[in-house]
């Protein structure tokens, strides 16, 4: 896992560089390979919060933007959300948390390390 930040990730592009949390000054960006990945996550902190275990249900009570979705990872990882660019055969897509309190803000799944994506 590398934790920091990326000023050149795009979804069709085959590697992007990472600014690594806490690297020295003058640290060269880590080169990124996506095909090495399982996903990339976006999230609200670095921290995040350990303890907390993350809802895989919608709050009834917010709207859904976009398609219900399920994605369990080759590791058994389980996330649902949603999506509005999910198409199999596709490298990966972006999807965002069903659990609004998740520190995952989005993530972009990469689909090779996917066992299973179900639209719910």
């Amino acid at each position: 896992m590398i934790k920091g930040t990326t000023g050149d990730f795009a979804p069709t592009k085959e590697a992007f560089h990472v600014a690594v949390m806490d690297a020295p000054l003058n640290t060269r960006p880590v080169r990124v390979e996506v095909r090495d990945l399982k996903a990339v996550f976006f999230v609200k902190n670095f921290a995040g919060r350990p303890d907390y275990r993350p809802r895989q249900e919608f709050d009834p009570a917010r709207p859904v933007l976009g398609r219900k979705i399920k994605v369990v990872f080759k590791d058994g990882e389980l996330l649902v959300g949603t999506t509005q660019g999910y198409t199999p055969g596709r490298p990966g897509f972006f999807m965002t948390p069903a659990d609004a309190d998740s520190n995952i803000e989005r993530c972009f799944v990469v689909a090779a390390s996917t066992q299973d994506i179900t639209f719910l």
